[in-house]
């Protein structure tokens, strides 16, 4: 039968796995008849025993008590009995005391003798052995040939083909199956040994219900387990309660320990009538199990069981060795490739764009298909990534959680609107670099349609025993399709993730260190210029401003005698003059833009242009200049600036387009000038110029434009893409509109065609912060800036220095 609606392996617990769950099968109250307990307290005095003592002594079991073991055991097997609790140094561990001869006589089988302490108890075990030889001198040709078998093998699987073939041969059971435990505690056979007569489990799977979590923790301290008979009776304790505790008595640790109904109703329903199972336990955990099973009653001989019990230490160890070793190369590998990918990382200049031009070192990392960066509101999408608008919305659900390394197998199921996507991102493995500026390395990895094998229906059960314990009937294969699930991450690959993350981290803060550097070094020079614009403001001004006066006095004084030829050289003298004033005030008003702090405020920006461009066309009328210009004005609404500030960028802005639409008269057959001012929301715009949270502002008009392979000049110092005597200016204003609009968080740029027209635009934050920091910042602030960063906290800085702030922010003024 094949079920695909089942998105994952994971049965769900009802309430009767809940009961059988709780069922206390450490405390059963009596023990298998193939063997027989006694209990012994202080001076080795018989304090309680299994009811079925009485056929070992011929007596009645409440006559054994209060009795000394040797008159059970005789005075050798008391001894041995008192020499290995001597020798037990630890509780709960048992310890193979020797074997004696049957008291009954040589018609029966000698006795092994097995003790240990626990929960307030000792415990005394007898069980069949094959003679009373040293157990582990006949042990060890039963295990020679599995121990000399080992070098021949390389993996976990492996080991467990050769580990079935050996026990199935040293037990003679008819089936013995070796299968190990997924994280979800299903178990899946991957090795087994066959009589004929007897079916086959290889490859299939047994769901976690089937063991519930208290015999797991036995399986993990008690690590043989057997039942020789199903339908054996209960051999009851005698008395029910320790006379020493005054409890029943715990049996974890008890070979003889009688079975929950539960299981032995499950070994029926598989046509199992005696079945032994050793623990693979592997660092504590339980890996996996061998299980034999017979279709008749069977007692192997304690020799026997020892020898299986080795092979199953010998296994758990082996497998260790192995997946260590494995996981060892596999981490050697991990660390080369990140490795491999940090150097690329580190000798760019932009680690982003050096990932996104080879991506395979990121892809290889953790093994995965697709990637996706999101840094510094860049998404950069890799291999088989999801759109950008589905990266966006995970970021957003990333933004709740608290992990710093996140990784599932089934996407869906944590974030559900992960179901309607492409199958290849159905794994997910996310490092956070900061939360706080929406900084993530995202992995993805497709799905692996699996189809599972499991042995019965997991979800069936069988109600013969009582309405709450149950256990499955059927054991017929059925199988099941599961979707919507990767491969799963590795704890390396977690691991290595994590590790990748600190190692970012360091990189982007030694990048903020040499940042740091860099502005240290900058203010140096910031202060020097400082230094030289004082000179330039003190020394140069005035030698010009004498030049002008005395040229002025010249023409007045000369005018008479001065040729035509000589009073044109003093115009020239007096207007180069003033143009170097000019150019001196300019240079000094953009060294200032950056020093006052910025004082982001509501602003209304349809009043802020009518005003400016009220001022600019009264100029025009003052120079008698007689054109007419058209202008569109949009809904600007109210934007977050510093108002100051903001009427320097809108006078450039303006200026600049009337200027240069100068040749647009409206006379004469030439068209009028037009100059469009509109506001548009970042979102809208197209392609990489889509601005989340940021509003657009743009002046456009019909002018004399300019050249697109020389845009990025157009906003440097000085810098010029018309002649000086067609458009006179200093070559700054642009300068000092970038500058303003980048200490706001915003961009500028511009977009123009010759004889067509330009656009100026530049965007603002909707939030702007009411301060940022200022450039007179101390080292101190510098560093505590860094590491506010670095670990993804906002940093407020602290104006000390308040009266430098307000001449500064005075300087800045052009009012001023």
């Amino acid at each position: 039968m094949a079920d695909s609606s089942m998105s994952a392996p994971t049965i769900a617990t009802n309430a009767v796995e809940a009961d059988c769950a709780r069922e206390p099968i450490h405390i059963p109250g009596g023990i298998q008849p193939h063997g027989y307990l006694l209990s012994v307290g202080e001076g080795g005095i018989v304090v309680q025993v299994s009811a079925n003592i009485g056929a070992l002594v011929h007596a009645d079991a409440d006559a054994v008590l209060g009795q000394p073991l040797a008159s059970v055991l005789g005075e050798r097997g008391a001894q041995l009995v008192a020499t290995a609790l001597r020798d037990l140094d630890a509780e709960g561990i048992p310890l193979y005391a020797g074997s004696i001869d049957d008291p009954r006589g040589n018609m029966h089988a000698p006795l092994a003798i097995v003790v240990h302490r626990y929960d307030g108890a000792t415990i005394v075990e007898l069980e069949p052995a094959r003679d009373t030889s040293d157990v582990f001198a006949s042990m060890y040709p039963l295990v020679r040939t599995f121990i000399n078998s080992l070098q021949d093998v390389d993996d976990a699987d492996a080991l467990a083909v050769l580990a079935a073939r050996e026990v199935h041969r040293i037990t003679g059971y008819g089936r013995t199956l070796v299968y190990s435990f997924d994280d979800d505690g299903h178990g899946h056979v991957i090795a087994e040994s066959l009589s004929p007569g007897y079916a086959g489990y290889l490859g299939q799977r047994f769901p976690a219900s089937d063991i519930p979590p208290q015999a797991r923790a036995l399986y993990v301290r008690n690590r043989i387990r057997l039942i020789a008979d199903a339908d054996y009776v209960a051999s009851p304790l005698v008395p029910p309660l320790h006379p020493a505790t005054g409890r029943t008595t715990d049996l974890t640790y008890a070979s003889l320990r009688s079975i929950s109904p539960v299981h032995v109703q499950y070994m029926k329903n598989m046509g199992t009538w005696s079945s032994m199972s050793m623990s693979i336990v592997v660092r504590g955990r339980l890996w996996g199990l061998i299980s034999c099973h017979h279709d008749t009653a069977r007692v192997p001989p304690f020799e026997v069981r020892t020898a299986c019990e080795h092979i199953a230490q010998v296994l758990s160890l082996q497998i260790e060795a192995k997946e260590d070793h494995a996981e060892a190369d596999y981490r050697l590998e991990l660390r080369r490739r990140q490795a491999r990918l940090l150097a690329s990382m580190a000798n760019s200049e932009d680690f982003i764009d050096a990932i996104a031009a080879d991506p395979r070192d990121l892809l290889d990392l953790p093994g995965a298909t697709g990637a996706a960066v999101i840094f510094e509101g860049r998404v950069v999408r890799m291999g088989e990534a999801p759109p950008t608008d589905v990266i966006e919305r995970l970021v957003g659900w990333f933004d709740k959680r608290t992990e710093d390394v996140y990784a599932t197998d089934n996407l869906a199921e944590a974030w559900p609107e992960a179901a309607t996507l492409s199958p290849s991102t159905s794994g997910l493995l996310a490092v956070s670099l900061s939360r706080l500026f929406r900084n993530y390395v995202i992995w993805f990895r497709p799905e692996v349609v699996r189809t599972i094998r499991w042995a019965g229906d997991p979800r069936a059960k069988l109600s013969k025993l009582s309405p709450s314990l149950s256990p499955r009937e059927s054991f017929e294969v059925w199988t099941q399709t599961v979707r919507n699930r990767s491969a799963p991450w590795r704890q390396a690959e977690i691991e290595i993730a994590g590790e990748f993350r600190g190692a970012l981290l360091n990189l982007v803060l030694r990048r903020a260190e040499e940042l740091a550097q860099l502005a240290l070094e900058l203010g140096r020079v910031n202060r020097e210029l400082e230094g030289f614009s004082y000179t330039v403001s003190h020394d140069l001004r005035a030698p010009l401003r004498h030049i002008v006066g005395y040229a002025d006095l010249l023409r007045e004084m000369e005018q008479a005698r001065l040729s035509d030829r000589g009073r044109h050289f003093v115009e020239r003298i007096i207007a180069q003059a003033r143009f170097g004033g000019k150019l001196v005030d300019d240079l000094l008003s953009f060294s200032q833009m950056g020093r006052a702090a910025l004082r982001a405020q509501p602003l209304d920006l349809d009043e802020l242009v009518s005003r400016v461009i009220a001022d600019e066309t009264r100029d025009l009328g003052d120079r008698q200049i007689d054109r007419r210009i058209e202008w569109e004005i949009g809904k600007l609404g109210i934007v977050n600036a510093d108002p100051v500030l903001m009427v320097v960028v809108l006078r450039n802005l303006i200026s600049n387009a009337i200027k240069f639409t100068g040749t647009r008269t409206g006379a004469d057959g030439q068209p009028p000038a037009r100059i469009a001012i509109t506001r548009t929301e970042g979102e809208r715009l197209e392609g990489d110029r889509r601005l989340p949270g940021q509003d657009v502002i743009t002046v456009q008009d019909n002018g004399v434009g300019f050249d697109m392979r020389y845009a990025d000049k157009l906003f440097g110092v000085f810098q010029r893409l018309h002649r000086f005597e067609d458009f006179p200016g200093t070559g700054i204003g642009l300068a000092s509109v970038r500058r303003i609009v980048e200490r706001h968080g915003g961009t500028a740029w511009a977009e123009g065609q010759l004889d067509r027209g330009a656009t100026i635009a530049f965007s603002l934050p909707r939030d702007v912060a009411p301060e940022t920091v200022p450039v007179h910042e101390t080292v101190t602030e510098t560093a505590a800036r860094l590491a506010a960063v670095s670990s993804g906290q906002p940093y407020r800085p602290v104006f000390k220095d308040t009266k430098k702030v307000e001449d500064d922010r005075a300087e800045a003024d052009p009012a001023g």
